[in-house]
């Protein structure tokens, strides 16, 4: 029996956002095979919005294998079968079926033959491959469900060596959930919207506003939680992740030993431009900075801060700012007199380098068009 191996590359039509609130992530391929029946097949779909442009600082200045001496590698290893190194590790769910198992597999044996042909990976580096194949085979599930009524809910998750459930998420779920979890309900019925109680826009509630009327503004209600963000995301910003939570204060406390180089300095910043922002007009609002001196370079670090300081005159907002020379210093977090405690494991340095090219760019300017790194945020109340 013959085997092949087919990978399609292309641009979408429209951004995610539209795609996913009105068609479906296949929505460029021609029609023959926009067919689920084929889709199903798919191991894997790799969003190229999270791929990073090809620059001419992405390139080695040193040796490397040309392409036909690594293609005869790679057609050596097709010999090999890595898909059961995962299995020391992790359990992947049982719910899923042959196919999507033998997909997430495929996906795993090719990223280890790929990273660590020669065996040695960590089990750190299993569940990063791991969770990044199950996310693709996700990926392609989820937008079968749109295609095809007919295919039933899949719960992707898998559980480490003290049997507890951790649960896949793409990216774009993450990001846009009020648009993700719509399905076909029927073949003529209209698409319905499936709720995720673990939804980050919870945090935002608004209602729904009548025509030509204005609804009345609610507060959104502060619950308790810790939530994780996966790399490449866009969507964030300090207003969605800590505006609502540090309303009311008049005493803020940002402690985070890394504040030290420019792009830090001006991240703090944007919290500072949040809080000016937010606050009511009458309000007087103090925040204070706790992090550590930036050694070879403390003078200019302590410009850039004195620089927030003045900028904040006459706002209502009072910045200040101290070094902690302790040498221990690693905590990071937010604390508001209003009883919340905000802990970030990267505090505020959750945004990558916008990319740098001549002109303007949105993500320079708006925090919701940047790419974040991976982080976490634990909201506590005091």
């Amino acid at each position: 029996m013959a085997q092949a191996r087919y990978g399609f590359v292309g641009n979408t039509d429209h951004n995610v956002p539209f795609m996913l609130k009105n068609s479906d992530l296949f929505e460029a391929l021609p029609p023959q095979f926009h067919d689920s029946a084929f889709i199903d097949r798919l191991h894997a779909y790799l969003p190229g919005w999270e791929v990073d442009v090809i620059r001419g600082e992405m390139f080695t200045s040193g040796y490397g294998f040309i392409v036909d001496y690594l293609a005869e590698i790679l057609r050596h290893l097709r010999q090999e079968d890595f898909s059961n190194r995962p299995d020391q590790y992790f359990q992947v769910s049982p719910q899923i079926s042959t196919r999507d198992r033998d997909a997430v597999y495929k996906t795993m044996s090719g990223l280890l033959k790929v990273i660590f042909p020669a065996g040695g990976e960590s089990a750190d580096d299993v569940e990063e491959l791991l969770q990044l194949a199950l996310e693709s085979r996700k990926r392609v599930k989820d937008q079968l469900f749109r295609i095809d009524a007919t295919y039933p809910e899949v719960d992707f998750y898998y559980a480490g060596s003290d049997g507890e459930k951790l649960r896949v998420q793409t990216v774009e779920e993450q990001e846009f959930p009020q648009f993700y979890h719509r399905r076909q309900a029927a073949a003529e019925g209209p698409s319905t919207t499936i709720p995720e109680a673990e939804d980050f826009d919870v945090i935002e509630s608004s209602s729904p506003e009548a025509p030509g009327t204005a609804a009345p503004q609610q507060k959104p209600q502060l619950e308790e939680g810790h939530i994780v963000f996966a790399e490449n995301r866009k969507g964030l910003s300090f207003e969605k992740l800590f505006g609502p939570y540090t309303d009311g204060a008049s005493r803020i406390v940002v402690t985070d030993p890394y504040v030290r180089k420019p792009y830090q300095v001006r991240t703090m910043m944007e919290f500072v431009e949040m809080i000016v922002c937010r606050k009511q007009p009458e309000d007087q609002v103090a925040i204070h900075l706790v992090t550590c001196p930036n050694e070879g370079e403390v003078q200019k670090q302590r410009e850039l801060l004195d620089s927030i300081s003045e900028a904040c005159v006459g706002t209502g907002v009072a910045f200040t700012w101290a070094f902690d020379t302790s040498g221990t210093a690693h905590a990071r977090d937010i604390v508001t007199d209003t009883g919340w405690k905000m802990v970030l494991d990267r505090g505020l340095d959750i945004f990558q380098a916008p990319l740098r090219r001549e002109g303007f760019s949105l993500g320079d300017r708006l925090q919701e068009h940047r790419m974040v790194k991976g982080f976490y945020v634990t909201y506590v109340r005091l």
